[in-house]
C-alpha cells in the first residue's frame, strides 16, 4: 500500500471539507488511543462513554502525530486539526480511504444476529476453503490473514473501524478474494463496519441482549438491520455483486428485515415455508445430520455441532455459500463436516473424569436455552442391550450475569436454568463497579420465582474458581456440568481492573483438582482472597 496524506485521504471522502485546505501530511497509520499513536499517525479523537479522545490530543501530538481529527472546536495545535460533526463515524470512511479501499476488491460476506454468529462465520468461512476459495475470516475471536491468526480482544465486539480496515488491507495484500465478517451490534450502532461495502448479509436470530444499552429490542434490531440496508449501497465490484440477504424465517425477527430490505432475499430455516430448510434431522452427542433442501435439490449434511441451534447455523452458512456464492451444495457439505468446533463453544475438556464437563459462551437467555436443551439431550446414556434408553444424566449449570450490563436478563437466565437444569450454581462475570452480591441476589430471586431452592437445586458462589469446583464436586457418571458465559474470552472485570481469566483453563484447573492429576494451575480472581469492598475501589 502506497503512503497517503491527509489531503488525499479527505478528497477521496464525501465530509463537508475541502482537502484544498488540508496540507500535504503523509500519514503512516491511524489511532483512537493516544498510547496507541507513533510518529507519523492521525489521532482521531472521539466522545466514549467514560473517556473523551479530546482530552488525550495533547499526549498524541507528543507521541508523534502528524495530524488531529475531532469535533470540537480547538486552535493552536502544533500540528494539522480538521474538524467533523462525527469523528466515530467519519473514522469507517478515513480508515477506509487510508488503507485504500480494500473492501473493494474482496466479495464481503456479513453475519451478525444475537446468537450463533462466531459459529456462523466459521461455518462459511470452512465453506470457502473446501470450495478452494482464497478467503480471510474476521470474528470477535480473531482475524485470520492466511497462516496468520490475529486476536481481535479480550472481550468480544466487532473491532475497531480502523483494525477492520487494516485487516481487510492485510487480506488484499495476501491476495485474498473473499471475507466473512462477523459484526455485532455494537459494531453497527458505531459505525465499525460501513466501509465493509458487503456483498451477502446473513442474521442468525435477534433476541434478548444489549438492551442496556439501546433501550430497547427495536432499537437492537435496527442496529443488526443496518446490515441489511447496506447492501443496496455496496458499490459494483470488478467481480460483481451478489447482493444477498439471507434471514431467519424461524425467527421473529424475519418480517421486520424482510420488509427493510430492498435486495434480493432468500430465507432458511427448520419449516416449509423457509427456501432452504432441513429435513431427516438426526442428534447424537457426535454431532448432527440433516437433509439441507434447496428447492427441489437435497444433499446430506453431516456436522461435529451439536444442538438444534447449529442445524440452523449450518443451514444460514449453506444458504450464503450455495445460494450466494454458486458453490455446489456436495462441496459445502465438506466444508460443513471440515469444522471440529469453535473455541469456547461447547468446548468439551475431558480429563478422564467419567462424567462430561463442557465450557460455553451462552450469555443470553435463547443461548442459555438452546445450550441447556442440547445439554439435556447429550445426557441420555443408552442401555447397554440397546433396547431403548438407559439412565439421564443431570445437567449441572456454572454461570453469571454482568455488571453494568443489561438487568432483565439475570433474572431471565435464572429462570431457564431453573426449568431446564437439573442443578445451578449462580457465580460472578464481569461484575465491574457493581455489587456482586447484589447482582446475585437479583439472579437468586429468578430461580426461586421458577421453584428453585437455596441449597437443594441452586447455590450461590462468588468466586468463579471455586463455583467450577463446586459444581464439578456435584457431578456424578453421566452428568453434564456446564460452564456458561465466558467462552474463549481471556479476561473477567472487576471494578476496572481486567484480570487474566479463562473459563476452559480453570475447568481444567479444577478437574485436575478433582481427579488427583497434573494439570493448570486456577486462574486468580480478586474473589479468592479479598472482599467485595476491596475489590471495588
Amino acid at each position: 500500500m502506497n503512503p497517503k496524506t491527509l489531503r488525499q485521504i479527505f478528497s477521496e471522502l464525501s465530509f463537508d471539507h475541502s482537502p484544498s485546505q488540508l496540507p500535504d501530511v503523509p500519514i503512516s497509520g491511524i489511532a483512537i488511543d493516544s498510547r496507541a499513536v507513533k510518529p507519523g499517525f492521525l489521532f482521531v479523537a472521539m466522545k466514549g462513554g467514560s473517556a473523551d479522545g479530546h482530552d488525550y490530543i495533547q499526549s498524541a501530538i507528543q507521541s508523534g502525530a502528524a495530524a488531529i481529527v475531532g469535533e470540537n472546536e480547538l486552535s493552536g495545535l502544533a500540528v494539522p486539526y480538521v474538524r467533523l460533526e462525527n469523528s466515530r463515524q467519519a473514522l469507517t470512511w478515513i480508515a477506509a480511504a487510508f488503507y485504500d479501499w480494500p473492501a473493494r476488491k474482496l466479495t464481503v460476506i456479513g453475519v451478525t444476529g444475537t446468537d450463533g454468529k462466531t459459529t456462523t462465520t466459521n461455518l462459511i468461512y470452512r465453506i470457502l476453503l473446501a470450495a478452494h476459495i482464497k478467503a480471510g475470516m474476521i470474528s470477535t475471536v480473531n482475524a485470520v490473514i492466511g497462516d496468520d491468526i490475529l486476536d481481535t480482544g479480550l472481550h468480544v465486539t466487532t473491532p475497531d473501524a480502523h483494525d477492520v480496515q487494516y485487516y481487510l488491507a492485510k487480506m488484499v495484500e495476501a491476495g485474498l478474494t473473499h471475507v466473512v465478517l462477523e459484526t455485532t451490534s455494537h459494531g453497527w450502532a458505531q459505525y465499525r463496519t460501513d466501509a465493509c461495502e458487503f456483498d451477502i448479509g446473513v442474521i442468525t436470530n435477534i433476541t434478548h441482549e444489549h438492551l442496556d444499552q439501546h433501550g430497547s429490542y427495536e432499537n437492537y434490531r435496527a442496529a443488526k438491520g443496518r446490515l441489511f440496508t447496506s447492501l443496496e449501497k455496496t458499490l459494483p465490484k470488478k467481480q460483481g455483486n451478489p447482493r444477498l440477504a439471507v434471514l431467519n424465517r424461524d425467527d421473529r425477527s424475519y418480517e421486520y428485515l424482510h420488509t427493510l430490505t430492498k435486495v434480493k432475499k432468500v430465507s432458511y430455516g427448520l419449516g416449509g415455508n423457509a427456501d432452504v430448510r432441513a429435513e431427516k434431522i438426526e442428534y447424537s452427542p457426535r454431532g448432527i445430520r440433516f437433509d439441507a433442501v434447496f428447492n427441489s435439490l437435497r444433499v446430506a449434511i453431516k456436522g461435529k455441532l451439536v444442538g438444534t441451534y447449529n442445524i440452523s447455523n449450518c443451514l444460514a452458512a449453506l444458504t450464503a455459500t450455495v445460494i450466494g456464492l454458486n458453490i455446489k451444495p456436495e462441496i459445502a457439505a465438506q466444508g460443513v463436516a471440515s469444522l471440529e468446533g469453535i473455541p469456547g463453544r461447547m468446548e468439551r475438556m475431558d480429563m478422564g473424569q467419567n462424567f462430561t464437563a463442557i465450557v460455553d459462551f451462552a450469555h443470553t437467555p435463547n443461548a442459555l436455552k438452546v445450550t441447556l436443551e442440547a445439554a439435556r439431550a447429550l445426557t441420555l446414556d443408552p442401555s447397554p442391550s440397546g433396547g431403548g434408553e438407559g439412565v439421564r444424566g443431570r445437567v449441572i449449570a456454572v454461570f453469571g450475569s454482568a455488571g453494568l450490563r443489561d438487568k432483565e436478563k439475570r433474572r431471565m437466565m435464572a429462570e431457564t436454568s431453573a426449568e431446564l437444569a437439573d442443578l445451578t450454581v449462580l457465580t460472578a462475570e464481569d461484575p465491574r463497579t457493581e455489587s456482586l452480591d447484589g447482582i446475585l441476589e437479583e439472579m437468586a430471586a429468578g430461580a426461586r420465582s421458577r421453584g428453585g431452592r437455596e441449597g437443594e437445586t441452586f447455590w450461590r458462589v462468588p468466586d468463579r474458581g471455586e463455583a467450577i469446583r463446586f459444581a464439578l464436586s456435584l457431578a456424578r457418571p453421566g452428568d453434564i456440568v456446564l460452564s456458561c458465559g465466558k467462552g474463549h474470552e481471556q479476561s473477567m472485570c472487576f471494578g476496572k481492573i481486567e484480570y487474566a481469566w479463562d473459563d476452559r483453563v480453570a475447568m481444567r484447573a479444577a478437574l485436575a483438582e478433582l481427579l488427583h492429576v497434573d494439570g493448570p494451575k486456577m486462574p486468580y480472581l480478586p474473589t479468592q482472597d479479598k472482599t467485595e469492598v476491596e475489590w471495588l475501589k
